[in-house]
């Protein structure tokens, strides 16, 4: 699954725009590499994005089979890492 559909769809940004312009921007990285919106999220990659104060790092734990996930269900296909 690309990069952008997937923080879409585990819930991390709210619009697959946004995400998709996030990866343009160069604030998302996998496995510490910048990536393009079309990059292939792999179950256990680490997808960090940079924010204006921090750094969050989430774990790929599972990829999504519909097209969005209710926010509840969130923690079974990502972890956040501290």
């Amino acid at each position: 699954m690309r990069v952008d559909k997937f923080l879409n769809c585990v819930n991390i940004t709210k619009k697959r725009a946004v995400s998709e312009d996030m990866c343009k921007s160069g604030v998302v990285s996998i496995n510490d590499i910048v990536v393009k919106p079309s990059k292939d999220v792999k179950v256990g990659d680490i997808v960090a994005i940079k924010y204006l104060q921090k750094v969050v790092k989430y774990q790929v734990l599972q990829i999504p089979t519909t097209k969005t996930i209710p926010k509840t269900k969130q923690n079974e296909y990502v972890k956040e890492l501290i």
